[in-house]
């Protein structure tokens, strides 16, 4: 396993910046961030994995840290012991299933928003936001939290999509996002904020290697890609999430140079959607390339597997709202190369314009790899920072609760 020299260090903890807020209420909070805590309740389908899920996850720890009371609302999984063991509080409700059925959990829900009595109520996906506002309605003005969502997606264009502008702030998670509620339902850009994802960067700190241990399980693991330069594909298994594309650079890459790269796909499907690993692996089986490239499934030390990438790839087929892994590789310090579009080529724009690719173009790709494996010189230096920082995000975040709060009373 190899991996380029940096081309010098950064700080650990790179700078972010805030937006203070200006607003003040008597009794509610001051102009200072150190106001009055809040209890924030969070409400989304589930907490197994992905982006929307450790996102609220991290959201929550940095709350609890601040002095903050946090609850989340889903159906539960993996990550519920992690959002407890660190500080957080979490009521399961079945609110995930799209269907008629999930309506029999609009008074459960309005039982638990009475009894948490929390300031803000923030919805992140169209199905919880719908049982969230049905659940409400029977609440008098008094006893209603503000309500915050998130477009964590570019929704399907329709009614129940809608519910999500309904909200009394309204985050869109990049300009593409913010563009395509403007031009969809019909929001004032004004009053859409623009918050990118943001990164831990203590737990993605900037480094030029993985650890030794973890370096020694992978030898184990993938004995196969010893000596060879790791291209990490990160990301749930589906379609447009660019694995064939992925494949079909390694298998050009071998024709060119045998032996000299390894790819790994990380990443699962969805729960019980496993013939799309199943074509990717009788592709890569056709392709020529079993011995190129591994499929790892799940991983949650994704810091290590950054380290130890030459290169991190994005290569969705259609335009993503963000791009998590984006951010997370590029604070690390690894490179990523990602196709010209959607979210992932606005970070790229920010920090690293060198990684973007026209979709489709795998004869780019390949050079661009080559480029970046060849010549240990033109490591990038990569000036992470806000806005794409977990204190960046949270802090931007609080300030939109607070305005919504002051703007309500």
């Amino acid at each position: 396993m190899q991996k380029p020299n940096s081309a010098h260090d950064r700080p650990a903890n790179p700078p972010h910046e805030g937006h203070g807020s200006t607003a003040t209420h008597p009794g509610l909070y001051t102009s200072d961030r150190n106001s009055r805590p809040l209890h924030i309740v969070q409400v989304l389908p589930e907490l197994q994995s992905g982006g929307v899920e450790r996102g609220t996850i991290e959201f929550s720890r940095y709350l609890v840290t601040h002095g903050h009371r946090s609850t989340v609302i889903s159906n539960g999984g993996r990550l519920v012991r992690q959002l407890e063991a660190e500080g957080g509080h979490h009521i399961s409700i079945p609110i995930h299933r799209k269907s008629p059925t999930s309506l029999r959990y609009v008074a459960p829900l309005r039982q638990a928003l009475f009894a948490l009595n929390p300031d803000i109520v923030h919805v992140r996906s169209r199905m919880p936001a719908w049982l969230t506002w049905l659940a409400m309605r029977k609440l008098s003005p008094k006893e209603r939290p503000v309500v915050v969502s998130t477009f964590h997606g570019l929704y399907s264009v329709n009614r129940y999509s809608a519910i999500m502008s309904r909200a009394n702030s309204v985050i869109a998670i990049s300009r593409c996002v913010r563009d395509y509620i403007v031009a969809n339902y019909k929001l004032d850009a004004a009053a859409i904020k623009v918050i990118p994802r943001g990164v831990d960067v203590a737990l993605f700190p900037h480094r030029d290697a993985p650890s030794h241990e973890w370096t020694e399980r992978f030898r184990g693991e993938f004995p196969q890609a010893q000596d060879r330069f790791l291209l990490l594909m990160p990301g749930r298994l589906t379609r447009w999430k660019g694995q064939l594309d992925f494949l079909k650079l390694i298998a050009s890459l071998r024709h060119e140079a045998p032996g000299r790269y390894f790819g790994v796909i990380v990443g699962e499907p969805d729960q019980g959607k496993t013939a799309y690993l199943e074509e990717l692996t009788q592709s890569a089986e056709t392709l020529g390339i079993s011995q190129d490239v591994a499929f790892a499934g799940h991983r949650s030390d994704m810091t290590e597997w950054y380290a130890a990438a030459a290169a991190v790839f994005n290569l969705s087929t259609q335009p993503e709202p963000f791009g998590r892994t984006v951010i997370e590789a590029l604070a690390t310090g690894t490179p990523v190369i990602a196709y010209d579009q959607g979210g992932p080529a606005e970070v790229l724009e920010d920090l690293y314009p060198a990684g973007l690719v026209k979709t489709g173009d795998i004869g780019l790709l390949a050079r661009l790899v080559r480029a970046l494996c060849e010549s240990p010189q033109s490591r990038p230096v990569i000036d992470f920072g806000a806005p794409y920082t977990l204190a960046a995000q949270s802090e931007s975040t609080l300030d939109v609760y607070r305005s919504a709060l002051a703007a309500r009373n």
